[in-house]
């Protein structure tokens, strides 16, 4: 479990990123490749049939990157450069990692792993295995993960555009309560399922850096010298939703919630009624507060109206306004 203790300074210097980091997702993106299709990265859409097109070739287009990913546990820390979204700055800052970082980590790896002359080239800090680390993560971003780009960047847009309407409708409670189904918003402490050890991380008024992840199965933290701390957290997948009172419960409301998620197909008043087991009254009120928070429409047939999802309803029910 991991626990992120907030100050109210830090609940006032939350940040969305808005794109995904290039250089951490074309490490995890190697890892996609190793291991196949796992957890929330499984449903993403075209994946599966991006890696049958990719796997065969994956050792020549990883080159180094595939041996500088752990069997076991998480990445190296030298991917973590969240601060510079850009892959080229990204690069360059990983390249540039002190010697004595860059021995420490790559002693994590497989001995296997650390007999390769271009790892330990990089191990010693050489400017040939620094060169090596560069071009071989370059190369393998523009071969293999620049056709997935686009739609990875348009995905991580429509969550930016969610989380920030719940931000202004709901506010920060609103937001760290339904950022990712299974984290546990009790204020002043976020509880978040890990597989590591419990760790308390105590942010201290210095802020969080929210970062969208296309290929992340969980969350990942970090706290670059002088700068807030960052948390990366899994786009959501709609495979396998959750009940939509059990996410938004904590925003709408358990009934409101309901009453949205019913009009995935349009419904009158009294059809809402009856799917959800109220009464009209209720949900006459329910349908009012959606349609002013701009989840629903309303039109008028006759003498009933017909209430209808909204692209942002949309993208609230299914965490991906770009399917």
């Amino acid at each position: 479990m991991l626990r992120i203790h907030f100050t109210d300074a830090d609940l006032r210097r939350i940040t969305l990123a808005p794109v995904p980091n290039a250089l951490l997702e074309a490490a995890l993106s190697v890892r996609y490749l190793r291991t196949g299709p796992t957890g929330t990265a499984r449903s993403r859409p075209g994946l599966i049939q991006w890696r049958k097109q990719i796997v065969r070739s994956m050792v020549p287009r990883a080159g180094v990157l595939l041996d500088l990913d752990p069997r076991q546990g998480g990445l190296l820390d030298f991917f973590f450069q969240l601060s510079t979204p850009a892959l080229a700055d990204g690069v360059e800052r990983a390249a540039a990692t002190p010697v004595e970082e860059l021995a420490a980590e790559i002693a994590f790896l497989d001995h296997r792993a650390r007999e390769t002359e271009q790892l330990r080239e990089l191990a010693e800090g050489t400017d040939r295995g620094r060169q090596i680390l560069a071009r071989d993560t370059l190369r393998y971003f523009d071969s293999t993960l620049a056709p997935l780009w686009p739609r990875m960047q348009s995905s991580a847009v429509a969550d930016q555009a969610l989380r920030a309407e719940t931000l202004l409708r709901g506010g920060v409670d609103a937001l760290l309560a339904t950022l990712v189904p299974g984290w546990h918003w009790q204020s002043p402490t976020w509880h978040i399922p890990s597989p590591c050890d419990p760790t308390d991380v105590h942010l201290g008024g210095e802020g969080l850096i929210l970062i969208p992840s296309y290929f992340a199965l969980g969350p990942m933290y970090g706290h670059p010298p002088g700068e807030p701390w960052t948390l990366t957290y899994p786009l959501h997948t709609d495979e396998h939703p959750p009940h939509a009172s059990d996410t938004l419960g904590p925003l709408l409301g358990r009934t409101r919630a309901a009453v949205l998620a019913s009009l995935r197909h349009p419904a009158t008043t009294t059809e809402t009624a009856d799917r959800v087991g109220i009464s009209l009254p209720s949900a006459s009120q329910h349908t009012t507060v959606l349609r002013n928070a701009g989840l629903i429409t309303t039109t008028r047939t006759g003498t009933a109206v017909l209430h209808t999802l909204t692209p942002l309803g949309v993208a609230l029910l299914q965490g991906d306004a770009t399917r």
